[in-house]
C-alpha cells in the first residue's frame, strides 16, 4: 500500500522529521517499506520561467514556431527559442530550459540552429521536467509568477511517497488514518482526526422515494450491516486539485470528483465505499442477495463476469449492478450526466469477498481491504465523511433519511496485565510508566486500575474495534516492544545447556532409504503433498477421493492430499520422457495420508517405479526389471522400519486394481495394523492414459508415523554357522489357489514346532512348482528345500530323518496339504 507523507501531515505532525527516520519508524513498528518514491520535479539549474513575446511561423517548416521568450534579465533578457508545441502562444508562462541546462535522461540543452533558425533555449513540457508520463504541449504555469524565477521556485513541492507491506493481521493499517495512528504513537505526537461534519440529524430534505424507495438485505450473514444515503442536486466535475494531488502521488488517476472521493475516503479510513447513479437503479431499489447460478454482470472493466450461487451482489429490481465489495457493473456508475447519487457504505463478511475474489479472479483495492477485514464500529464515520466531501465538493442536499439495514455489532474486548507480566515477558525492564503510555498513545484506554500484591498495578485496557488482532495480554506485551523500540533491547548472554540428541526416527528412514535407492541408481525426485483430484481417480476410491479433498484449496490443481507417491513419479516419468531424458528410475519419500480405523492418518512412505528400456542404445543389454526386482527394493524399504518383508504373507492385486496391473502386482501388510506396502507392474491402461511409453514397475511402502521408531533398523549380531548343514527337499500337493508365501509361513511353522530345541530350521526356500499331469485337479505342486543346523555339532542322517518324518506327518494334519512322492 503506497502512503503520501503530505497526506499523513493532515492527521501527524511530521515536520522535520526527515523520510528516512518515518521510513525506520515505519519497520520498527513491524511493517516492511518496500521503497520510498519522492514525486515532483528534480532540483534544475538553468530551467526558469519565461513569458512568451511573439509567434510567428518557421520559415523553412510548417510544424515549427519561431518565439520570441522572455526569461528575465539576469538570464539574458529576451531569447529566440523554435519550438513545435502546439500550445506556445503569446502570453503563456512556461518553463525555459536555457542553454546549459541538463534535463531527465542526461539531454543537454545547447545554443542551436533548427532548420536554418537560431534556438536560443527549449521551452518545455511536463513530460520533459518528469511531472508526467504523457503531454501533448508545453506546461503552461498558473497564475502569473515571476519572469526568470527559477522553475522549482514555481512548480508544486513534491510528495514523499512510502510503499509498505502490511501484515494481513492488521487490516487497521491498510489506510493513511491507520498509520498516521501508528507514527503518532511512535513519535510522541497528538492525532488529529478528520473534522466531520455531517450528522443525519442534520438533514433536512424529504425523502426521494422515486430515487431510492427500499433497501432489502437477503443475505444477511454475508453483509450483517448495509447503509445507502440518497444525495440530490450534485454537479460531476473535476476534484479539487488536493484531492487529485494526494490521489496521484500514490498512483491513482483522478477521475472525477465523486469518484475521486470515494477513493479518497477508502484510502483515508480503510472502508470501501460506492457511489451509484441514482436514476440507473431500475426500481428504485437495492437488494443485497446471492446471485443466481449462471446469473452475469459486466464490471467496470468491461469483461462479463458469470457468477455463482455463493457470489454476494448488490442487485436494482432487475439486475445485480456491483459484485459485493470488488467491482460495480459498467452500466450503473457516476457519469457526467449523473445529478443523484445512492452512497454506499457496507459491511461485507471477509469470507465472502474472499471466496468471490478467487473464484472469479477478480481483485480491486476495495476487495484487498474487505478480504482482511475493515472496522465495522468505524463505517458511520466513514460514511459522513463520504457525505461531508461530496457535499462540499459536488453540491447538492440529503434527502430523507439515511436507508440502514442490519444491527449494531457489539464490540466489547478487554485485557488486563500487569507491568511486572510485561518485564518478564521480555526479559527486561521498562518502566511501568512507560509501558502505559505506550499502549495509551495506541488508543488502548484504562478503564480499571486494581492492585496486586507484589507484581505492580493490574490494568485493564479497553481495545479499540479496529485493533482485532489483540486478544491476549501476551499480545500488549508486544505492542509495548514494539513502540519501546527493538534497537533499545539490551544484549546479554544467552545460556542455555546444549543437549545431544539424535535425529528423528523419520527423518533416520527417510535418510536410509534415499541413501540406499541413491546406491542403486535410482533419482531422487520431490512433489507437491498436494495432489488434483484427477490424478488420485486412477489410485483411490471416490470415497477415499472425498476425504482427501481440501475444504478450500488455492489452486486446482493441488486440491487433495495424497495417499500414494506412484502418482508423482509417474509425472516425473512423463516429463523426463517428453523431453528426451534417458532417466528411467526414480523415487521419492514423503507423506501419504491414508484411511485407517475410519480417519484419514499421516504416514511415512516410500516409492519408486524403474520404466522399461524404451530403446536406448548400449553395448551391452541388462537383465530388465520384473515384478522380484521390485519386491527386492521394496523389502529393503520396509526392512528400515524394521518389517521384514520377506516373512509377511502376500496377495495378488485383484480389481480394481486401483492404479496396478491386475495379477502383476501384490500387496503385503495392512494400514490397520500399521503399514502397507505394493509392487509390481503399473495399469497398463493407465500409463497409455498418461502418455508414458513402455512398461514400468513400482514398488511403495508406507507406515503409521507413530510406530517409526528409532530402534527400528536396529540389528543383532549373528554369527555364520560352523557346522555342516543338513539338506532336506519336500514337495507338497496344495490348492491351486494357495500362494507360495502361505504355504512357506504354514511349513516354517510345523517344522519349527517338530524340531523344538533340538536344532535350528535356518531357512524354508521355495524352488519349485508344478502343475499338470500327475497331480489332481485343482491343484499344484510346490517344492521346499530345507535347511537345518546344530550349532555344536554336525547332524546326523538318523536325527534328522527322524525329524522329517515326524515333520511330513505333523504337516499333514495341521494343514491337509498333501507330500508329493
Amino acid at each position: 500500500m503506497k502512503v503520501s507523507l503530505s497526506w499523513l501531515q493532515s492527521y501527524v505532525d511530521l515536520t522535520g522529521v526527515s523520510a528516512d527516520d518515518i521510513s525506520g519508524a515505519i519497520t520498527f513498528l513491524g511493517f516492511e517499506v518496500e521503497q520510498v518514491i519522492r514525486t515532483g520535479a528534480p532540483k534544475f539549474n538553468n530551467v526558469v520561467v519565461g513569458h512568451i513575446l511573439t509567434r510567428d511561423k518557421h520559415p523553412n517548416a510548417d510544424k515549427l514556431s519561431v518565439c520570441t521568450v522572455d526569461v528575465g534579465s539576469a538570464n539574458g533578457g529576451v531569447r529566440t527559442i523554435v519550438c513545435g508545441a502546439p500550445n506556445c502562444d503569446i502570453g503563456n508562462r512556461v518553463p525555459v530550459a536555457l542553454p546549459g541546462a541538463v534535463l531527465p535522461g542526461d539531454f543537454v540543452i545547447k545554443e542551436a540552429k533548427v532548420r536554418g533558425q537560431p534556438s536560443s533555449g527549449m521551452m518545455c513540457s511536463a513530460k520533459e521536467l518528469t511531472l508526467a508520463e504523457d503531454a501533448q504541449g508545453l506546461l503552461l504555469l498558473t497564475g502569473t509568477p515571476d519572469v526568470g524565477t527559477a522553475i522549482n521556485d514555481v512548480l508544486p513541492a513534491g510528495d514523499t511517497v512510502f510503499d509498505i507491506e502490511i501484515t494481513p493481521n492488521r487490516p487497521d493499517a491498510l489506510s493513511h488514518l491507520g498509520v498516521a495512528r501508528e507514527l503518532a504513537a511512535w513519535f510522541k505526537k497528538d492525532l488529529t482526526y478528520p473534522t466531520v461534519r455531517f450528522t443525519p440529524a442534520a438533514i433536512t430534505a424529504d425523502p426521494r422515494a422515486d430515487l431510492l424507495k427500499s433497501v432489502r438485505v437477503e443475505a444477511a450473514t454475508d453483509c450483517p450491516l448495509y447503509t445507502a444515503t440518497v444525495v440530490t442536486g450534485v454537479k460531476v466535475g473535476p476534484s479539487p486539485d488536493w484531492i487529485q494531488a494526494r490521489l496521484t502521488a500514490i498512483g491513482l488517476r483522478p477521475i472525477n470528483n465523486i469518484v475521486d472521493i470515494g477513493n479518497y475516503v477508502m484510502l483515508e479510513y480503510g472502508q470501501p465505499v460506492h457511489a451509484f447513479d441514482a436514476k440507473k437503479l431500475a426500481g428504485a431499489e437495492i437488494i443485497v442477495r446471492h446471485a443466481a447460478e449462471g446469473e452475469k454482470i459486466t464490471t467496470l472493466d468491461n469483461k462479463e463476469r458469470v457468477l455463482s450461487a455463493t457470489t454476494l451482489v448488490i442487485a436494482d429490481a432487475q439486475n445485480p449492478v456491483v459484485i459485493a465489495g470488488i467491482m460495480g457493473s459498467a452500466d450503473s456508475g457516476v457519469s457526467a450526466e449523473t445529478t443523484d447519487l445512492v452512497l454506499e457504505v457496507a459491511y461485507f463478511k471477509r469470507q465472502s469477498v474472499r471466496a468471490t475474489v478467487k473464484r472469479l479472479g477478480l481483485a480491486s483495492d476495495s476487495s484487498y481491504r474487505y478480504e482482511r477485514g475493515v472496522d465495522v464500529h468505524s463505517l458511520d464515520e466513514a460514511a459522513h465523511r463520504f457525505i461531508d466531501l461530496i457535499l462540499a465538493h459536488a453540491g447538492g442536499v440529503v434527502a430523507g433519511p439515511i436507508h440502514r439495514v442490519g444491527a449494531d455489532i457489539p464490540w466489547e474486548r478487554e485485557i488486563t496485565v500487569t507491568p511486572a507480566y510485561i518485564n518478564e515477558k521480555l526479559g527486561f525492564e521498562i518502566p511501568a510508566a512507560e509501558q502505559r503510555a505506550a499502549l495509551e498513545s495506541l488508543e488502548l484506554a484504562v478503564v480499571r486500575e486494581e492492585p496486586t500484591e507484589s507484581r505492580g498495578p493490574a490494568w485493564t485496557f479497553s481495545v479499540p474495534s479496529w485493533r482485532d488482532d489483540l486478544d491476549r495480554p501476551i499480545d500488549l506485551v508486544e505492542e509495548v516492544v514494539r513502540l519501546y523500540g527493538a534497537e533499545k533491547i539490551p544484549s546479554s548472554v544467552v545460556s542455555a545447556p546444549g543437549l545431544v540428541g539424535n535425529d528423528d526416527p523419520i527423518v533416520l528412514f527417510n535418510r536410509a532409504v534415499s541413501a540406499a535407492l541413491v546406491g542403486q541408481g535410482f533419482n531422487e525426485c520431490v512433489n507437491y503433498t498436494l495432489r488434483p483430484a484427477k490424478e488420485l481417480a486412477a489410485w483411490a476410491t471416490p470415497a477415499a477421493i472425498a476425504d482427501l479433498a481440501l475444504s478450500n484449496p488455492f489452486v486446482e490443481d493441488q486440491s487433495h492430499l495424497r495417499n500414494n507417491l506412484v502418482s508423482g513419479l509417474l509425472e516425473s516419468l512423463k516429463l523426463n520422457q517428453s523431453r528426451g531424458v534417458a532417466a528411467s528410475h526414480f523415487f521419492e519419500t514423503g507423506r501419504v495420508f491414508i484411511e485407517r480405523n475410519g480417519s484419514l492418518s499421516e504416514c511415512v512412505a516410500a516409492a519408486f517405479i524403474i520404466a522399461e528400456d524404451t530403446g536406448e542404445r548400449s553395448w551391452r543389454t541388462r537383465e530388465a526389471a520384473d515384478f522380484y526386482t521390485v519386491k527386492r527394493h521394496t523389502a529393503t524399504i520396509a526392512s528400515f522400519a524394521g518389517i521384514e518383508l520377506e516373512r509377511q504373507p502376500t496377495t495378488l492385486v485383484a480389481a480394481p486394481a486401483l492404479g496396478w496391473q491386475e495379477g502383476h502386482a501384490a500387496t503385503a501388510g495392512n494400514i490397520q495394523h500399521g503399514w502397507t506396502s505394493t509392487f509390481g507392474l503399473v495399469s497398463l491402461a493407465h500409463l497409455k492414459a498418461l502418455g508414458i511409453t513402455g512398461k514400468v514397475y513400482a514398488g511403495f511402502f508406507a507406515i503409521v508415523s507413530e510406530k517409526v521408531t528409532a530402534d527400528a533398523d536396529r540389528r543383532s549380531y549373528k554369527p555364520f554357522g560352523l557346522q555342516p548343514a543338513a539338506l532336506r527337499d519336500l514337495a507338497l500337493i496344495v490348492p491351486e489357489a494357495a500362494s507360495s508365501s502361505e504355504v512357506q509361513k504354514a511349513l516354517a511353522k510345523v517344522v519349527r514346532a517338530a524340531v523344538g530345541n533340538t536344532f535350528a530350521l535356518e531357512a524354508v526356500n521355495v524352488f519349485d512348482v508344478y502343475q499338470g499331469k500327475g497331480l489332481p485337479e485343482g491343484t499344484k505342486s510346490l517344492a521346499y528345500s530345507l535347511v537345518f543346523r546344530a550349532a555344536d555339532r554336525t547332524l546326523t542322517d538318523d536325527e534328522v530323518n527322524a525329524v522329517f518324518t515326524k515333520i511330513q506327518d505333523e504337516l499333514v494334519k495341521a494343514t491337509g496339504y498333501q507330500i508329493r512322492k
